[in-house]
């Protein structure tokens, strides 16, 4: 609309340069695709399959006895971990009272072990419930630890949905599984 308030021939037309720089991620077609179907089944769930290979080949950092500690693999920080039951069940109403218990004491955890290894200053700790709730594997629930810095939300993430990561996963793997400790939640790693 013009200043006056009628309608302009200022539109955006497909392909055609506009006032924006764009920053395009392909990786994300892959959920776009295959849309939340790809994941209903166990077989196709990749929460199932991770505790059936080792800890470093699934970026397992601690298996406890009714869910286990994983990094993200598409992180929003280093160290953007996610806690989930070893059952394929997609909502919070779901997991028992043993489950949650669990998932709580290893979210503790998991944010004290991320303060002593990389000194965030601030979490984000979530679930996204459903589709609609923005949840990119809704029938596995799973929930967020995303450690956070003062100055991390700078224009790549939140306009380009792009993110600089300063670490391999393999580095922050090795960095939180080591400080870990041994009695929380233990159901014996695998390496």
């Amino acid at each position: 609309m013009g200043a006056d308030g009628g309608i302009t021939d200022d539109f955006t037309i497909p392909g055609v340069p506009d006032s924006f720089q764009r920053l395009w991620t392909p990786h994300r077609m892959a959920y776009i695709k295959g849309g939340q179907d790809q994941f209903k089944h166990q077989d196709d769930c990749p929460f199932c399959a991770a505790p059936t290979r080792s800890d470093a080949e699934s970026l397992i950092v601690h298996r406890g006895v009714h869910a286990f500690v994983v990094l993200n693999l598409f992180p929003y920080n280093p160290g953007h971990l996610l806690i989930c039951p070893y059952r394929h069940v997609p909502d919070y109403t779901d997991i028992t009272v043993a489950e949650t218990a669990e998932i709580a004491e290893l979210s503790q955890t998991a944010m004290r072990v991320l303060r002593e290894v990389a000194k965030p200053t601030g979490f984000n700790l979530g679930m996204n419930q459903g589709n609609t709730g923005g949840a990119g594997i809704a029938a596995h629930l799973h929930q967020h630890i995303v450690p956070r810095w003062g100055g991390d939300g700078n224009f790549l993430p939140i306009i380009a949905q792009t993110k600089a990561i300063t670490q391999t996963l393999d580095e922050v793997r090795e960095l939180v599984s080591e400080a870990w400790p041994s009695g929380a939640g233990a159901n014996g790693d695998r390496d």
